[in-house]
Parts: C-alpha cells; structure tokens; sequence
C-alpha cells in the first residue's frame, strides 16, 4: 500500500528567484495538505549528510554545494499515494523532459536547477521527513 506523506524542497534557485509562493500554490491546489513547512539554510556538511547515497557520482559536490547556496524550503506533504502523485506533479529531473504543465517544466531552468525535489519512495520519504521535521513540527494527519 503507498503511503500518504512525501517530502517537498524547493531548491535555492527557485525560492532565490522568488517562484516559492506560486510552487507552493500550486502543490496545494493539487489536493496535498502541508504537515510541516519551514525555510532554513543547509550547511554544506548537512546538504552531503541529505544527499549521502549520491556520494562519489559526478554530480555530488555541484549538488550539495548548490543546495547549500541558499535558502530552501522543506515540507511534509499529505495526501492518498503522495510519493508517487507527488513525483508526477513535480516532471522529470531534466525540465526540457518534463511534460507541460509539472512545476519542473513551469519553473526549472536545468537539470541542476530543477527548482524542487520530492520523495523517489515511501522508505526515503520517512527517512528525509525525519532529517527536517522532528515529532513536535509535525501536524497530525487524518490520512
């Protein structure tokens, strides 16, 4: 049975250029419920300890040096079958593959800048809700 909580970011790039309101909208307007929601600034340490299973790919020091560049968004989302909708609605990694429509293809400028990153499966969504959000910053959920 897939489960009902996802996790959101929406990446420097995207709160930088001032898209998190219209992201954010748009993630509510698709039925989900924010559990928890806060903006902070990841260390480079915190950003390799988030990103740990990607150490030693090509693109692991781009990737924690640019989600340590700024300010970032962190949700828990809520919904029936929140990972897999949640990875639809947001598009493929690459917005000039993402299908019309999905917040990659709507505010991504590139595969890096991709603007949002959610939860690839139920395991990973409880281990990435539980790096950002303790028990206590959690809403209780009727789902």
């Amino acid at each position: 049975m897939a489960g009902n909580k996802t996790l959101t970011i929406i990446k420097p790039f995207a709160v930088k250029n001032g898209k998190l309101g219209a992201i954010l909208h748009k993630i509510e307007e698709s039925g989900y419920r924010f559990a928890a929601i806060k903006t902070l600034k990841l260390e480079k340490h915190e950003a390799e300890e988030f990103y740990a299973e990607h150490q030693g790919k090509p693109f692991f020091d781009d990737l924690t040096d640019f989600m340590s560049s700024g300010p970032i968004t962190a949700a828990i989302l809520t919904k029936e079958n929140a990972v897999e909708d949640f990875r639809y609605l947001i598009g493929a990694t690459d917005p000039s593959e993402a299908q019309e429509g999905t917040i990659r293809k709507m505010f991504a400028t590139s595969k890096t800048r991709n603007a949002i990153h959610g939860s690839d499966s139920d395991e990973s969504a409880d281990r990435e809700c539980d790096f950002f959000f303790s028990r206590r910053e959690r809403l209780k959920t009727d789902i």
